[in-house]
């Protein structure tokens, strides 16, 4: 019985002391800007979960964007400057975008294979390419202006996201300390003597309100993740 309060109060001091999204998200870029690996990244990236992959896609397209603005200032070809822009740039799935770069090269439809190298998150970039590579060739239009466009709306929309989650950073927080707030009404009442674990286990009554408050405890967990989800999304 000792041994597991003490271990429910040391989740319950690691959820209050414990660093915050944001923090933790100060320390992977300053990792990064150290010169992490980049294949180790998109490895990581590719088995994460889907928003850190869709952050990884929407990162890597901001990079595609700087790069291929960068090849046609050169005065490179835009089939030959999207290939090249396409292979530097650190896409966390870099084998789906080898058609890609075969229909640069090779003057096929980059626009089909835009479309059909987009993921469903994290792929507007790559939609929006598209649609830029079809109003060049359709109606002649710079291919450099509108990539310089594309980049700039990207850089905007990073920069929003990044903004709502540093705000949604105290609240993620808040929910995590709330959340471990049970173990530590445990630790005290077990240092009162009262013998919680006892009559949580030890009894019918213990258990239904030990399962009460464990469905409760993970209603309020999901439903504050839901919230942030959609804050994020809007």
């Amino acid at each position: 019985m000792t041994a597991v309060a003490v271990l429910l109060a040391t989740l319950a001091v690691w959820l209050w002391a414990g660093p915050d999204p944001g923090t933790a998200r100060l320390r992977r870029m300053r990792h990064r800007s150290r010169g992490g690996s980049r294949p180790l990244r998109a490895r990581i990236a590719g088995r994460s979960r889907p928003s850190k992959r869709a952050a990884a896609w929407r990162a890597a397209s901001i990079e595609l964007c700087q790069g291929l603005a960068a090849e046609l200032a050169a005065g490179r070809t835009a089939g030959e400057a999207l290939a090249r822009a396409v292979s530097a740039a650190g896409f966390p799935d870099p084998v789906a975008l080898r058609p890609l770069i075969a229909a640069a090269r090779d003057g096929g439809d980059v626009p089909a294979a835009l479309l059909a190298a987009a993921p469903e998150q994290g792929g507007e970039a790559f939609r929006r390419l598209a649609a830029c590579w079809q109003v060049s060739v359709t109606v002649g239009a710079a291919l450099s202006v509108l990539v310089d466009r594309v980049a700039a709306s990207l850089r905007e929309a990073q920069a929003h996201r990044q903004d709502v989650a540093g705000q949604l950073a105290g609240p993620r927080a808040t929910a995590r300390l709330l959340a471990g707030l049970p173990a530590l009404g445990l630790l005290m009442a077990a240092g009162l003597g009262m013998r919680p674990l006892h009559f949580l286990f030890g009894s019918p009554v213990g258990a239904a309100c030990l399962a009460l408050g464990l469905a409760l405890d993970g209603c309020g967990l999901w439903w504050t993740h839901h919230l942030v989800t959609r804050a994020r999304q809007s």
